[in-house]
């Protein structure tokens, strides 16, 4: 018997969850990028480069461990942290530019 995913109160309580924790990390990506636009804006004062591959190398590290740790697969996690320091280094080349 299948039950309508619409009215299904434990499929709704489940995506409650999701929705919180949804939010929660556009909130957390929020502040994040706050901060790496500040990061970004004081490099481009100091003539400091956009990108630093050591410190992007230790972080992609370090969240794969965190990530093993945490039962999440590593591969997604580094995939993830990525995508985050590909943006952060765009924005820090707005600020070296002047955009």
């Amino acid at each position: 018997m299948s039950t309508d995913p619409n009215t299904d109160p434990i499929l709704a309580a489940y995506r409650k969850s999701i929705d919180n924790i949804d939010a929660a990390l556009i909130h957390m990506l929020a502040e994040r990028f706050r901060i790496t636009q500040a990061v970004g804006e004081y490099k481009a004062k100091t003539a400091m480069p956009p990108a630093d591959p050591g410190r992007e190398h230790k972080q992609i590290m370090r969240l794969r461990a965190l990530a093993e740790e945490a039962d999440l697969d590593p591969e997604f996690s580094e995939k993830f942290i990525r995508f985050v320091i590909d943006e952060v280094i765009r924005h820090h080349n707005i600020a070296r530019s002047g955009g």
